[in-house]
């Protein structure tokens, strides 16, 4: 492993930045990538949330872009990340690592207006950091052009994907001189990011840092069995403990990430919120709060889970179990950076035995259960199970209802239903139109 950044070929004036930084050693990943991304190889990484992905490919782009200069709406390098966040987290990286230099930098992201965003690109940008989304809304009004564009980078590819933005990837790089540098980086590598590296890269170099999918091992994980009932105070319980400098709390819907920001804030606690549907300047208000330690939690949902990069975040909680099992490590991912401990807890109920089971797969290994929190006892599972049929029971006895109240009509290949659209006696016929009963007589 390299002993210092000086051994990985940049420039004085990167170099000056990184220490300022208070960077003395690179991460593995910076290691292997660096020198590759400055001989203009193309470079396709693996490696796990919070090993520096950001810095490897952003201290050797700011050292090559040194020389030269941009024109009017056309950038000579774009970045392009899944999430608006990420997108500020990168730009935030050229900005301290590219402070001796004297490069210009667009960043194209929605929640901000395009008049501020096309006033940057007429200037001229060195790096343009975009989502894929934004920067196709430009390119379609004709504010950028991509032709005198000669590094791509795409951040987070297996997130890309996830959320769709592969179709806006590819139309984008079509736009590009085959001639570019191209650089991907992903935390997993599927078949389907194999797939799509063969047609955006040419002979990659490719490198691996740790398993994909692996956890890092300075968290310390725990699982709590619970009723559904239960999650909201034994969370409660958990926010509560002495050793918690701050917490990042994941829900799988937006919905709950507001309703559990509300019930968090009633009870007194110092609390944020974070999701897609929120106005982006609010957002980046509560994550500059978090991050300043205004507020002690900030309740989020998976579109802050690979766009956070805060060293020092003591503690994540899964509220909910993710849905993909692949989220569960970017989700903690959060905590336990830059070789810092942490902790990850995470509540599960009987509704989510599959999708631990899937996380234990993908982490390889069972997640150890908290004390006083193993699964609950037979005498529980069954009065839940009770409680449970009476709710099934009572649904079936609507749905028979229902089907009394309307009136089916058979033909020889198919079948029509005809619900009345308000509650209406057992018995009484619903209005049906005279031709509808003529054509089925």
């Amino acid at each position: 492993m390299a002993t210092s950044f000086e051994d990985l070929g940049l420039g004085p004036e990167v170099l000056r930045a990184v220490s300022d930084a208070g960077y003395t050693t690179p991460t593995p990943i910076q290691e292997k990538a660096i020198p590759f991304i400055m001989m203009n190889r193309d470079v396709l990484g693996c490696a796990q949330t919070g090993t520096g992905k950001t810095a490897s490919f952003t201290l050797p782009m700011i050292d090559i872009l040194a020389h030269g200069r941009a024109r009017a709406r056309m950038p000579r390098s774009i970045i392009l990340a899944p999430t608006r966040e990420l997108a500020a987290q990168v730009a935030d990286n050229f900005e301290t690592y590219g402070k001796y230099h004297k490069l210009s930098m667009a960043l194209l992201i929605g929640g901000i207006s395009f008049n501020e965003q096309e006033k940057a690109l007429d200037r001229g940008a060195d790096v343009l950091i975009a989502t894929p989304g934004r920067l196709m809304d430009h390119i379609d009004r004709g504010k950028v052009l991509l032709s005198d564009t000669k590094i791509v980078v795409i951040d987070e590819a297996d997130r890309m994907l996830d959320m769709g933005f592969i179709p806006d990837v590819e139309k984008i790089i079509g736009m590009v001189s085959s001639m570019r540098q191209t650089v991907m980086f992903s935390a997993t590598m599927p078949k389907e990011i194999r797939n799509l590296a063969e047609k955006f890269l040419s002979n990659p170099k490719e490198l691996t840092v740790d398993p994909p999918s692996s956890t890092a091992q300075t968290i310390t994980q725990g699982i709590a069995h619970v009723g559904p009932r239960q999650k909201r105070s034994v969370l409660e319980k958990w926010l509560k403990e002495d050793n918690i400098q701050n917490g990042v709390i994941f829900c799988n819907r937006k919905r709950d990430v507001s309703n559990l920001h509300k019930s968090l804030e009633k009870k007194g606690f110092s609390v944020g919120a974070l999701h897609g549907d929120m106005d982006q300047h609010k957002r980046m208000e509560w994550l500059e709060k978090f991050k300043s330690g205004e507020v002690k939690f900030l309740v989020c949902s998976d579109v802050a889970a690979r766009g956070l990069d805060i060293a020092a975040v003591s503690h994540v909680f899964n509220y909910d179990v993710p849905l993909n099992a692949e989220d569960y490590v970017h989700r903690i991912g959060r905590t336990g950076r830059a070789g810092r401990e942490g902790t990850a807890y995470m509540l599960v109920t009987h509704h989510d035995e599959k999708l631990l089971t899937a996380i234990e797969k993908i982490v390889g290994s069972s997640l150890p259960v908290l004390e006083g929190m193993e699964p609950r006892s037979k005498e529980d599972k069954s009065s839940n199970a009770s409680h449970e049929n009476k709710q099934a029971s009572n649904k079936n006895y609507q749905e028979r209802g229902n089907r009394k109240r309307g009136r089916k009509y058979r033909d020889q290949d198919f079948e029509i239903g005809i619900e009345p659209e308000f509650d209406m006696p057992f018995g009484q016929t619903p209005n049906v139109p005279a031709f509808l009963l003529r054509s089925f007589k």
